[in-house]
């Protein structure tokens, strides 16, 4: 008898074609692809839970509100509801993606000083000298640092709702935009 009949081989099972598909291709809810790098950088804000009644019960849902900005000018805010706060989130970024605001930025801050009301929420906000960051509450801090403005001071007046605060802030800077285009027709900063 020869030794190297002895060892039995361990056998292979046979290579399932479909099988292998399966396990290679993209899994449950994209697992395993990567997403394209965007030039925007996103920061959620807020994660509610809220909850409608119905003729069943209540139905819980999750809001989410989204701040995107690529440190270069460029900003914007959405607000998304789904079932799951991955999906909120993503409607959120979605819909912040089709309302972006391109702010002017001068000397790392802002060309004027704003006061605004809108509903209950009264945002100012006032250039400042190169060194002194931004001086604001969360929501503010949040828009100016993803929009690229280093040095600013602010105050929130009014309601402490974010959702309000933040769209009074954008549409500040929207004024603000709108106002320099004016001035500077050119393109000149």
């Amino acid at each position: 008898m020869n030794p190297s009949q002895d060892i039995k081989q361990p056998v292979q099972p046979a290579a399932n074609p479909k099988r292998n598909e399966r396990e290679f291709s993209v899994g449950r809810r994209g697992e395993g692809r990567e997403r394209p790098k965007s030039e925007f950088e996103e920061h959620v804000l807020q994660v509610d839970r809220v909850s409608r009644t119905v003729k069943g019960g209540k139905r819980v849902r999750f809001r989410a509100l989204v701040i995107i900005g690529n440190r270069n000018g460029k900003i914007a805010m959405g607000v998304g509801k789904a079932a799951e706060v991955q999906v909120a989130v993503q409607k959120a970024v979605t819909i912040a993606k089709k309302n972006i605001l391109v702010i002017p930025i001068v000397n790392e801050t802002i060309p004027y000083p704003i006061d605004i009301h809108s509903g209950a929420a009264h945002i100012i906000l006032k250039p400042a000298k190169p060194g002194t960051s931004v001086i604001a509450g969360g929501t503010i801090r949040v828009i100016c640092n993803l929009a690229g403005i280093r040095n600013l001071v602010a105050k929130i007046l009014g309601t402490a709702n974010k959702i309000n605060n933040a769209q009074t802030t954008m549409l500040a800077l929207s004024q603000m935009a709108k106002r320099h285009a004016e001035e500077n027709p050119n393109g000149v900063k």
